[in-house]
């Protein structure tokens, strides 16, 4: 089967697993797991920041960012289809005791006035706006990515009004292969950023949260409260740092690959609409005739397997287990949909 419900569904590759049953570990609870801490040193650098927070999720890294960005009864400035609020539970109200204020915006992405317009009043009775919160790639917008100079722009415009700001850079690295742009550079316009290495990267587990040194000394112990202190955690630790070593360059071939199918789909009359593709994601709609399940049936009985992403949305996502002879029984598969 090819499987394109989403890049988390990768697996380590046979040097990969080699690398993980050679790390040397020890208990990093205790900061002892070597590997662990070349991990969490290697991606520090990378982002031009101060140190880094091994987590077991992302969704750990945002919630553990939005608790050292925040105090109770403030507020969270995103945008709607931002993971931080569509798919992380509700954890930053269980967690911060924060509240969202999600913005509706055409393309996923916000703009400086959706900032400066959003900001509340300090007065007793709204909660106090205190952070900007971006997902770069926009998982829900169909992988589009804000550019260096609109992420500068943003930051700036946080800053000048005293707020917090957080990158959710799940996939930032698949954006990075195609602005050419250097982590280090970005590092700069952020008080927090979380990577995953379980996506593209194609590490088993784990995200990396980013930021300065006395940040993740408060984050450990937030970490620690959640239930995420881990020992022998150089095991898992091995595969980011291989990943990061092998597997950043080639995420191009997953962007090039969905770029292709998205232009293919572009050609085929029960598509109706198809969000631009600019990293790995291609989401698309199709038309009334049929349902979005029967569309799913179809491409499992021709070996292909997607997922729904709402009303006759469809949502394909590439990676290192999607090889390039696989493109032609994609396309076989959904030209053969009537």
């Amino acid at each position: 089967m090819i499987n394109l419900i989403s890049d988390t569904v990768t697996k380590p590759t046979k040097a990969m697993l080699e690398a993980m049953m050679a790390a040397e570990v020890g208990d990093d609870v205790f900061g002892e797991d070597p590997t662990v801490n070349a991990l969490e040193e290697k991606v520090a650098s990378l982002f031009g920041k101060e140190a880094a927070l091994f987590c077991s999720s992302g969704t750990m890294a945002n919630q553990i960012a939005i608790k050292l960005n925040t105090q109770p009864l403030e507020e969270i400035i995103c945008d709607r289809t931002s993971h931080i609020y569509y798919y992380e539970t509700a954890a930053y109200a269980m967690i911060s005791q924060t509240v969202m204020s999600p913005i509706p915006t055409l393309t996923g992405k916000l703009s400086p006035s959706d900032i400066t317009d959003n900001i509340k009043p300090l007065v007793d009775w709204l909660p106090h706006t205190s952070m900007v919160g971006i997902e770069n790639s926009c998982n829900r917008a169909g992988g589009i990515y804000y550019t260096l100079d609109e992420m500068a722009t943003l930051s700036k415009t946080a800053r000048a009004n005293g707020l917090k700001i957080h990158l959710d850079g799940a996939r930032i690295f698949n954006v990075l292969v195609e602005t050419g742009d250097k982590p280090d550079q970005l590092g700069q316009y952020f008080d927090t950023i979380s990577t995953c290495l379980s996506k593209g990267l194609g590490a088993p587990v784990g995200s990396l949260l980013i930021s300065s040194k006395a940040n993740i000394t408060k984050a450990r112990r937030i970490r620690k409260a959640l239930g995420g202190g881990m020992r022998q955690v150089g095991l898992l630790a091995a595969a980011g740092n291989y990943a990061l070593d092998h597997h950043v360059q080639r995420l191009k071939e997953d962007n090039d690959k969905a770029k292709e199918i998205g232009a293919f789909l572009e050609t085929l009359t029960y598509v109706k609409e198809i969000k631009p593709v600019q990293t790995n994601i291609v989401i698309f709609t199709i038309d009334e005739a049929h349902t979005g399940q029967q569309f799913l049936d179809h491409l499992k009985q021709n070996g292909v397997l997607a997922t729904a992403f709402g009303k006759n949305m469809i949502r394909f996502v590439f990676h290192l287990d999607v090889p390039l002879d696989a493109i032609d029984d994609i396309k076989k598969a959904l030209t053969t949909f009537t």
